[in-house]
């Protein structure tokens, strides 16, 4: 057993440069000493909280073959300051009677686990936003839902887990901020038009590359879910990164998902990794709230002649195909670029109001409500049968 642990740790990866404990000869001693395990490693250049995060690892990585408490990790150092520094740390520790929201907020970057499904504390209900492919405004559309749903009066939360592009810092105008943490270690979600979101993107510098593996991510969206303050959620989307692969099975296998939505550009080649991400969603038993077509169409200012720019009717055809409702369709419109590039969403704009963009997410939102609250049939209401008969008036 002893080769399979070494051969997990050879996995572990240092976060302060993205390489392998291994690929840097930084392990010193792995074996068994009495019942206990002991794992060795070389810290020169190794952070407090680099350490806290490779032990983590360790541990998560091992917790399989060995139990947590039998795992005995060790480091030596040639550079004592980093002894120092961890004393330092200690002793800025906030008191007990510090402020309940003082302490910034720390990522776990430990490995996912999958495990029972489980609602998300403070939660109503919770909307999957996915593309299966990249480039079709799919953050965006998802910002300007939420903004649609907080309209009508729910309260609304946001969950930014492209990881390795988080754009909705930017689209909310709130690059700058970083998450503090709550007296009961909880992270306290930034706010911003009424809307609390978690980003990726408060964590890192917007021009640093995220070279986690995909377990490491899915912890950190494990985390978002179940370490956030959701209190008093109504809806909480998910801007979930193209394709199908770990960060979304992480999520639908650990947390109790309501439903998705789908969001495609016309053209083909967008439907090919749109349709996938369906089908994903089918194969996990999650259920399809429909599909969206953004840029449908785009309507020239001077001449009044609507184009269609990336094609025409392909997500009305595909939703056929795949016997999933179509939600609506999303027309391109400059202000709804320009808004998200400045931090003020279009659904933000009062000045847009009554504009195809705009009435298009009002009508989105409606058929999203509906598929939680479908409202029951009025038989008092005029049919169709009862208008060609003349028995209205």
């Amino acid at each position: 057993m002893i080769d399979l642990i070494r051969e997990r740790l050879n996995q572990v990866i240092n976060p302060a440069t993205g390489a392998t404990l291994a690929s840097e000869n930084r392990w010193q001693h792995v074996g068994m000493e009495g019942d206990k395990l002991v794992a060795q490693y070389n810290r020169d250049g190794i952070s407090p909280a680099e350490k806290r995060v490779i032990e983590l690892e360790i541990q998560n990585t091992l917790s399989e073959l060995v139990g947590v408490d039998k795992i005995l990790v060790k480091t030596v150092s040639s550079q004592s300051q980093d002894v120092f520094k961890a004393l330092d740390e200690k002793n800025e520790q906030p008191s007990a009677a510090a402020p309940a929201a003082t302490a910034p907020a720390q990522l776990k970057a430990g490995h996912g686990t999958v495990g029972n499904k489980k609602p998300v504390p403070g939660v109503g209900k919770i909307i999957a936003i996915g593309s299966g492919k990249g480039g079709v405004g799919k953050s965006t559309f998802t910002a300007n839902l939420a903004l649609t749903l907080a309209k009508n009066g729910h309260k609304v939360g946001l969950i930014d887990a492209d990881i390795y592009g988080p754009s909705q810092p930017m689209i909310f105008g709130k690059r700058d901020e970083k998450p503090r943490s709550n007296s009961e270690r909880k992270i306290i979600p930034v706010e911003a038009y009424g809307i609390k979101f978690m980003s990726f993107g408060f964590f890192i510098n917007e021009q640093d590359p995220v070279i986690w593996r995909g377990p490491m991510l899915g912890g950190v969206l494990s985390q978002f879910l179940f370490d956030v303050d959701w209190t008093g959620t109504d809806f909480l989307l998910i801007d979930l990164p193209p394709g199908t692969g770990d960060i979304q099975l992480s999520m639908i296998q650990n947390a109790h998902v309501d439903g998705a939505i789908v969001i495609s550009t016309p053209q083909d080649i967008a439907l090919l990794d749109a349709k996938k991400g369906v089908e994903m969603f089918k194969k996990l038993n999650l259920p399809v709230i429909g599909m969206v077509e953004n840029m449908t169409s785009f309507v020239c200012s001077s001449c009044g002649a609507e184009h269609h720019i990336f094609g025409h009717g392909g997500v009305e055809k595909a939703v056929e195909q795949l016997a999933v409702p179509m939600l609506g369709q999303i027309p391109l419109e400059l202000e709804l670029r320009t808004g998200s590039d400045s931090g003020h969403p279009y659904m933000t704009q009062d000045q847009l109001r009554d504009r195809p963009v705009w009435n298009a997410f009002l009508a989105i939102g409606e058929k999203v409500e509906a598929f939680f609250n479908p409202s029951p049939v009025n038989e008092s209401r005029p049919g169709f049968f009862s208008k060609i008969l003349g028995l209205t008036k």
